[in-house]
C-alpha cells in the first residue's frame, strides 16, 4: 500500500484528530525534503538543460538557414563543440552535461555536413561515425546520461547498416543471414560493453545496457519474425531465436542478471515462440479447423506467457535470498 494512504487509513480507523494526524505525518516524513533530493536536483536540471541546448542548436541552425552562410553554420557547430569539450575539462562538476552537449553537437555536425556537401554516404556511416567519435567523450564522463544515446545511436547504426546491405528491402530471407547476424551482433556486442563486465572501465550503469537489451530484442524479434511471411520458415528466424534463447541464459547468471534486461529477452523469446507455432498451424498444410487452432494458438501463448513470469520471479526471488 502507499504510505500516504496507510497513514490517512490509520488515522480513520483510530479517529484522529487533526493535531494528531499532522504528528503521524510528520513521523512518516512527508514534511521532509525527499532523500537526495539535493544530489540529483541540479544534475538532472543540468543534463535537462544539455539536451535542450543540444536540439535547439540544432533547431536554430535549421531555422536560421538563409541568414548564415555556410562557413558561420559550420563556426557555430564546431565552436559549440570545442566550447562544450573544454569547459568540460576545466569544470569536472560540469562534466556530464557539457559532454552530452558535445555529443549532440557531433550529431548536428555531421547531419549539416552530409546536408551540406551530398557526399553520397549511406545514413549508416553518419550514425557510424557519431558513435566511433562520442565513444571517447563517453569513457571521459562515465556516466549513463552518455552511453545511453550512445547505444541509441550504435543501435541505429546497425539498423541501417541491415537495410542498407540487405538484398531486399521488404522480404527476409535466408540468404541475408550473414547481413542479419552481423548486425545482431553489433548491437549485442554494444551491450556487453556497457555491462557489469566491463563497467570498471566504462563506469556504465544499468540504463544503457537496458536499453541496448531492449533494442536488441526489437531488432532480432522483428528481423525473426518477418522471416516468417514466407510459405516455409527461414533461417533468421531460427537463427534468431537461438541468439535470444542465449541471451536469456546468460541474463539468468549471477553475474549478468537483470531482471528488466532478462523480461524484455524472454517478452522477445515469447513471441517468436508464439509466432513460429502459429506458422505451423495455419501454413503447415491441412484443412482443419481454423477456429481449433487459433485457440490451440492461444492457450499456448498464455501456457508459455504464464511459465515465462514464473521463471522470472522464481529467479529474482532466489538472487534476492
Amino acid at each position: 500500500m502507499d504510505l500516504r494512504l496507510a497513514v490517512y487509513q490509520l488515522a480513520s480507523d483510530y479517529a484522529l484528530d487533526a493535531q494528531q494526524t499532522r504528528q503521524l505525518q510528520e513521523v512518516a516524513g512527508f514534511q521532509r525534503e525527499p532523500a537526495r533530493l539535493a544530489y540529483w536536483l541540479p544534475r538532472g536540471v543540468a543534463v535537462l538543460g544539455a539536451v535542450l541546448l543540444g536540439m535547439g542548436l540544432i533547431c536554430w541552425v535549421a531555422a536560421n538557414w538563409e541568414d548564415l552562410g555556410r562557413m558561420g553554420r559550420f563556426a557555430l557547430l564546431q565552436g559549440v563543440l570545442a566550447a562544450a569539450c573544454v569547459g568540460a575539462f576545466a569544470v569536472p562538476k560540469a562534466r556530464v552535461p557539457l559532454l552530452l552537449l558535445a555529443l549532440l553537437a557531433i550529431g548536428g555536425l555531421f547531419a549539416y555536413f552530409g546536408q551540406t556537401y551530398q557526399t553520397g554516404a549511406d545514413p549508416w556511416q553518419l550514425f557510424a561515425l557519431w558513435a566511433t567519435l562520442a565513444l571517447p567523450l563517453c569513457l571521459v564522463a562515465r556516466s549513463d546520461v552518455l552511453w545511453t544515446p550512445w547505444m541509441l545511436i550504435l543501435s541505429t547504426a546497425a539498423t541501417l547498416w541491415m537495410q542498407a546491405h540487405a538484398h531486399n528491402s521488404w522480404r527476409v530471407d535466408s540468404a541475408d543471414l550473414p547481413i542479419f547476424i552481423g548486425g545482431w551482433l553489433a548491437v549485442l556486442a554494444g551491450c556487453a560493453f556497457v555491462s557489469p563486465l566491463l563497467a570498471r572501465w566504462t563506469g556504465a550503469g544499468n540504463w544503457a545496457l537496458r536499453l541496448g537489451l531492449v533494442l536488441a530484442t526489437i531488432l532480432i524479434t522483428g528481423t525473426a519474425v518477418s522471416a516468417l511471411f514466407g510459405s516455409e520458415i527461414e533461417s533468421p528466424y531460427w537463427a534468431g531465436l537461438g541468439l535470444l534463447a542465449v541471451a536469456g541464459v546468460l541474463l539468468a547468471t549471477r553475474q549478468f542478471f537483470d531482471v528488466f534486461g532478462l523480461s524484455a529477452v524472454a517478452l522477445g523469446l515469447n513471441t517468436l515462440l508464439v509466432w513460429g507455432l502459429g506458422h505451423v498451424l495455419f501454413h503447415g498444410g491441412g484443412n482443419g479447423d481454423g477456429i481449433g487452432r487459433l485457440v490451440m494458438l492461444g492457450l499456448f501463448a498464455a501456457v508459455l506467457l504464464a511459465f515465462t513470469v514464473q521463471g522470472i520471479l522464481w529467479r529474482t526471488r532466489r538472487e534476492a535470498a
